[in-house]
């Protein structure tokens, strides 16, 4: 598969100065300060319903965030192995060459499967829930000219967090599927957990990524474009300082590759240079990008990332807007630049 990878090197912001190079790369309540910000959030529902919480991040959990009890493979669930136990099954077939269990019937669900190789979807309207993947490769599940598939309440996961580390844990290889739902799954050991540019993304847990020297990290790598996606609900840690928790910018950034029509709303997120790369690099127009209602843990840094919560960020874009965005540690407010 020829997927469009390794984009040119993008420059951070002048001041702070970031790393020249990126890549496709229990709770206090805080007395009775309510959730006026977060409440109004278009679409969204607040993470606290009457106060805001402080210092979520050590236990994402008792603050309602997606973490390890919440996502992933359902604990107690049985999993038939692939290739030990079986190697096929209604709409799949395992590859033992490329190590690929490979999906070509419209509509088939997986279930119940762990998977050590790839994952490759061909078809449309398949379902993958409560199956594990664990690879060492390029891809964990890779999506190549799909419609409406939903990875659901699967863990995908390297071998290691170094060498084994997986390249991209959940990739919509050409950057042309659509309908694409993310939801419930916990991801780790990755150099980019997620690359998807349009559709859903949805309560996931995106942790501990790991490194190969070389690397540029992204819990969410959007590549830019008009197509509308949602990230929401979930919890990103990049424990890394470089590059992001979710990155927006064109692979290609500058004046003719917009980026539009994203939101990223009631996350939990830390970690990275910056923490949300706003997709204005290098002069990319961009419109309709809502950043709302969002969490920045300082787990990692006192900025969140380790140059500050955002990069690129277009105030004067269309439809663009940075609102009830606050920080983990004490809920004040977090600027947008």
């Amino acid at each position: 598969m020829t997927a469009r990878k390794n984009a040119a090197a993008i420059p951070a912001p002048p001041a702070p100065r970031a790393p020249a190079g990126r890549r496709l790369a229990g709770a206090a309540v805080l007395g009775a300060a309510v959730l006026a910000a977060a409440g109004a959030l278009a679409g969204g529902a607040a993470r606290a319903d009457a106060t805001v919480l402080t210092n979520c991040a050590p236990t994402p959990g008792t603050c309602s965030y997606p973490g390890a009890a919440t996502t992933g493979v359902p604990a107690g669930t049985t999993l038939k192995q692939v290739p030990a136990q079986v190697t096929s099954g209604p709409g799949w077939t395992w590859n033992a060459t490329t190590k690929t269990a490979v999906v070509t019937g419209k509509g088939t669900v997986l279930s119940g499967l762990s998977i050590s190789g790839t994952l490759q979807i061909n078809a449309d309207n398949v379902t993958v829930k409560n199956v594990k993947v664990t690879t060492g490769g390029n891809f964990g599940i890779s999506l190549t000219h799909t419609a409406g598939v939903t990875i659901a309440n699967s863990t995908i996961s390297g071998q290691n967090a170094t060498t084994g580390r997986v390249s991209y844990a959940i990739d919509d290889v050409y950057g042309d599927s659509t309908g694409t739902t993310i939801k419930a799954n916990n991801i780790s050991d990755f150099r980019t957990a997620v690359q998807i540019s349009t559709g859903l993304a949805d309560g996931n847990y995106i942790h501990d990524p790991g490194f190969a020297p070389g690397d540029h990290t992204n819990g969410f790598y959007v590549g830019g474009g008009t197509q509308p996606l949602t990230i929401q609900n979930n919890t990103i840690f990049d424990s890394l300082g470089q590059t992001d928790a979710i990155n927006l910018d064109a692979a290609t950034p500058g004046p003719a590759a917009p980026v539009a029509n994203k939101t990223i709303r009631n996350n939990l997120l830390a970690g990275g240079s910056y923490t949300i790369y706003a997709g204005a690099a290098s002069g990319s127009p961009t419109s309709g990008i809502v950043i709302t209602g969002n969490r920045f843990g300082q787990n990692y840094y006192p900025q969140s990332g380790q140059y500050g919560p955002v990069a690129y960020f277009n105030p004067t874009g269309t439809g663009n807007t940075w609102t009830g965005n606050i920080w983990d540690t004490t809920a004040k407010t977090v600027p947008s630049s």
